[in-house]
């Protein structure tokens, strides 16, 4: 199977690369520097400068973008040029997204993000990488997006497993919603290898 990860020298997108490498997939990296390129096959590229024939021959389109400060902004108008870029091919999105648009409510009328003590200064990324996600929805394209638990932590080991789960944020028996960087990259290249959940969001913790 041949996959591409963009971003794929950033924290997330390079743990899914390595995770991809020990599956046997066939990996590119697009980055914006070929320095930075974890693999040996890349293509240097902005997103913007992404085209359809750049991305037709993958089997996957893997979305590890980080955009952070007024940068946020650009989670919706990426999103919608690879949905542009992708229309016509056989390529699925997979989407590193976040936990902030996650229900928090069996009635799906409050997201994570829009409580009381979601801290503020997250707020604005997750507001943008939700509305992402609700463009996704609206598309034609085959895509899943995962969303990683409350509590998603670089630095924490891998344990090999995890939980999976839907729209709505869930918790293990002491009350906590929490992953690993490595075990979220091994549930992202489980989907990508099982296609279980296409056009789907559904979210993984421990």
């Amino acid at each position: 199977m041949k996959i591409a990860v963009i971003g794929a020298n950033g924290k997330q997108g390079s743990m899914i690369v390595e995770e991809s490498f020990k599956r046997g997939l066939d990996v590119t990296s697009i980055v914006r520097n070929e320095k930075k390129s974890p693999t040996e096959k890349f293509l240097v590229r902005d997103v913007y400068d992404l085209t359809h024939d750049d991305v037709k021959d993958f089997d996957v389109l893997v979305d590890a973008l980080g955009f952070f400060g007024d940068s946020v902004k650009e989670f919706v108008p990426s999103t919608k040029h690879l949905i542009d870029i992708l229309k016509g091919t056989g390529t699925r999105l997979m989407v590193v997204g976040g936990a902030g648009s996650l229900y928090v409510n069996k009635e799906h009328t409050q997201k994570r993000f829009e409580q009381d003590d979601f801290p503020d200064f997250v707020k604005p990324l997750s507001e943008e990488m939700g509305k992402a996600l609700d463009v996704l929805r609206k598309s034609d394209i085959n895509w899943t997006y995962i969303s990683p638990a409350d509590d998603f932590d670089f630095d924490a080991e891998k344990t090999g497993g995890y939980v999976l789960a839907g729209e709505e944020m869930t918790f293990d028996k002491n009350g906590k919603s929490k992953i690993s960087y490595a075990d979220y990259a091994m549930a992202m290249v489980d989907e990508i290898l099982n296609a279980k959940h296409q056009k789907e969001r559904i979210s993984v913790r421990w």
